[in-house]
């Protein structure tokens, strides 16, 4: 089941690392929200790519949020600024309360702790970022001084509770503008991956519609903010199959949004196949169409699988105008037992990414901050640096490439012109602009020759390649120099990741890294991805301009 991650990532993996605390920042005035609001399609194409400031806020020692508690520094104004600079437009801040709530019948939130939050939020939303924010850990019986549990008997007392909390964190943002997106909670974990169970999962929905009446009542932008709920332990099939999930109604939304527009999204959570994703055992390393060890790759999960749930959220949700959100997906680092884990990992964040943007979904990157052995990380977040480039390249590529549900991106208009294919040989295909699109970042990929614009290169005198007349170039992703760094479509401008050499011995290398122009996983399908590799003399790298 999804939800069995958080506690291995949070409590196993986390707990080993080295504490270190410095705290920067100033405190940003938030302004009114003056902006036009956005309906469900704009909203998830503007958050863009996501990712989580796993094990900070929701830390805890001894019963308290400890942002350092779970070995991760302090979070800085440097390490936002860098997420920012490598693409992500969206970031979710896990947070707990826990003890830091007074007793009631005020239940008053810490004043302290609510300050640190937003300093937190105001890192990213100041920087004009997509920021979420939930109730995080509360929820989870394992952790100490957890009170938000479905199957407890005290239900009247954690009603009041939920309530009180959330008035005081809306009434905190309410002039914040509309980045800013409030979640009811997170994995609501009652120690059960099995089916749901009556009366708890009501008790989940209570807890959705105590949270919306609250938030839309608390003033300011609340009246019109988008709000994130999800169902059981934030499983996809618990939430769109038919096991008890129910929307929260919205009465008290403000009547500037129009009749006929939703402003609550959906979460849930994709962590499948779970042997690969986050098992520790080291057994399954591999995921998707590129594997090349049987042994070493799950029998259930790949591709067709993500697509279908993706596609359960979309006929459930995205078609009636309710977005949904990815909050967390990943996987694990498993390079200590295969050295090739990483290739794969982006191939499994390229695919969720593209397949979330298929649907009209938007997808946030779990990153717990570990480097290394079972890690989530994609960034040090003591020097504020990437550390896994290719990942952040697949889901860059995922996100920016992928195609709407029910058809393909919007193309846009071609002007013809000279030129020739670029044949796959050992694909018997041809280089291919995916919908024939001229949106920068689209990965580029194979198909049947068909003779048309999109399929119509020219090399020129400066070692680009161009389509589209030369308005647009063969391009390495992000000028990665790495195996598996994504090749895309983007405007010509002269740089080195834009530099080609047409070899005589069939292969086409990267002026500025040596790498191959390679079809993963030599894959001869429509559609295969086209990507850069390190060169090994295989069919899949073998192409012929004409």
């Amino acid at each position: 089941m999804v939800s069995k991650v958080a506690r291995t990532r949070a409590f196993v993996v986390a707990v080993l690392l080295a504490v270190a605390a410095s705290v920067s920042g100033l405190m940003i005035q938030a302004s009114a929200d003056t902006s036009p609001q956005s309906s469900a399609s704009q909203v998830v194409a503007d958050m863009g790519a996501g990712w989580n400031l796993g094990n900070q806020l929701e830390a805890s020692a001894n019963g308290y949020p400890s942002e350092t508690a779970w070995g991760n520094p302090a979070v800085t104004q440097a390490l936002i600024d860098k997420v920012k600079a490598a693409g992500f437009r969206t970031i979710r801040i896990p947070v707990s309360y826990l003890d830091d709530i007074g007793p009631g019948p005020a239940y008053t939130v810490d004043s302290a702790w609510l300050n640190r939050v937003q300093q937190v939020v105001d890192y990213a939303y100041g920087r004009g970022m997509y920021v979420i924010i939930n109730m995080h850990g509360d929820g989870y019986k394992t952790v100490t001084g957890s009170w938000l549990i479905c199957d407890s008997s005290s239900q009247t007392a954690i009603k009041a509770e939920y309530q009180k909390v959330w008035q005081q964190i809306a009434s905190r943002f309410q002039s914040y503008d509309q980045h800013l997106i409030l979640e009811s909670m997170n994995e609501e974990f009652t120690g059960q991956y099995g089916d749901p169970t009556q009366p708890c999962y009501a008790n989940i929905n209570a807890y959705n519609q105590i949270f919306v009446d609250t938030v839309r009542q608390a003033g300011g932008s609340n009246s019109s903010r988008w709000l994130l709920v999800p169902g059981w332990n934030t499983n996809i099939d618990y939430t769109a199959g038919n096991y008890g999930f129910v929307l929260p109604t919205d009465s008290h939304r403000s009547s500037s949004i129009p009749s006929g527009e939703q402003r609550i999204m959906i979460s849930v959570h994709y962590y499948d196949p779970w042997d690969f994703a986050g098992d520790t055992n080291g057994t399954i390393t591999q995921w998707g169409p590129a594997a090349t060890d049987p042994s070493r790759t799950s029998t259930w999960g790949q591709e067709d699988y993500l697509d279908a749930q993706l596609k359960k959220m979309h006929d459930g949700f995205v078609a009636k105008g309710y977005p949904v959100v990815v909050g967390e997906y990943g996987s694990i680092d498993k390079s200590s037992s295969d050295s090739a884990s990483n290739r794969y990992r982006a191939d499994y964040a390229r695919a969720v990414t593209a397949t979330a943007t298929k649907y009209g979904a938007a997808a946030v990157y779990w990153d717990n901050g570990v480097n290394g052995q079972y890690g989530f990380g994609l960034f040090d977040r003591n020097s504020s640096t990437v550390t896994q480039q290719g990942i952040v390249d697949a889901i860059m590529s995922g996100t920016s490439g992928g195609t709407t549900a029910g058809g393909t991106t919007t193309t846009g208009g071609s002007t013809g012109g000279g030129g020739l294919p670029v044949h796959a040989v050992g694909a018997g295909k041809c280089l291919d602009v995916p919908g024939g699109t001229q949106a920068n970042g689209t990965q580029l990929d194979i198909r049947d020759c068909n003779g048309s614009t999109q399929q119509t290169w020219t090399a020129t005198s400066s070692k680009q390649l161009t389509v589209y007349s030369g308005a647009k170039c063969l391009d390495a992703y992000r000028k990665g120099t790495t195996a598996g760094t994504a090749v895309d479509l983007y405007d010509c401008n002269g740089g080195s990741n834009q530099q080609w050499n047409v070899n005589s011995n069939g292969t086409i290398t990267s002026a500025q890294s040596g790498l191959c122009l390679d079809v993963t996983g030599a894959s001869t399908a429509n559609g295969a991805l086209v990507e850069l590799w390190t060169c090994n003399g295989g069919a899949n790298q073998q192409w012929k301009l004409g």
